[in-house]
């Protein structure tokens, strides 16, 4: 089985490296729990209309070590509620991405991206042929595989889910003693 391919706009470039994520909804903003509230704030320091402009399926482009910091997870949690689908990136900070992915959250390492990327364009991800395809220059490029824990991890939804799969697995797999 198989990851389902992703394909939206990319509704974000970060530009900068060292992205640390908390800025997404502003570090005053870190405690907020209220998805809500979260969404409010979103962006609005990079663009004010970016909650309202953001649609189901859309992605987000970053640079080199995006996530880096603390890995406070309301930012990605607000753009999850938002509808973004995943992250493509030049490459990621280890913690962010360990936790994202923990979290059910696509994360790309894509070196090249933004390179090949303008805001809006659609971008489709396929992870059999592990390439990022930028659908309106036709630009491609591939990108890095993930572990097979990583793939399962998504494929579940997050890590909890992927080892109970495992772990009922196992019991299946164990003879009943008597």
């Amino acid at each position: 089985m198989s990851l389902p391919n992703l394909q939206g706009r990319a509704a974000w470039i970060f530009k900068e490296d060292d992205f640390d994520i908390d800025l997404i909804i502003g570090i005053k903003n870190i405690k907020l729990s209220d998805l809500q509230e979260l969404a409010a704030v979103t962006m609005t320091t990079y663009d004010p209309d970016f909650a309202r402009l953001v649609k189901k399926g859309d992605l987000l482009v970053g640079g080199h070590n995006f996530g880096y910091g603390h890995p406070h997870y309301p930012a990605m949690r607000a753009m999850r509620h938002l509808g973004v689908a995943g992250v493509i990136a030049e490459s990621f900070s280890p913690g962010f991405f360990r936790g994202e992915i923990s979290m059910g959250f696509p994360l790309i390492t894509c070196p090249g991206i933004r390179a090949i990327t303008t805001r809006w364009d659609e971008l489709k991800v396929d992870w059999d042929a592990l390439t990022v395809t930028n659908l309106g220059s036709g630009k491609q490029l591939p990108f890095e595989a993930l572990s097979s824990i990583e793939r399962g991890t998504l494929m579940a939804g997050g890590f909890i889910p992927y080892l109970k799969a495992r772990l009922a697995k196992q019991d299946q797999a164990t003879p009943a003693r008597a």
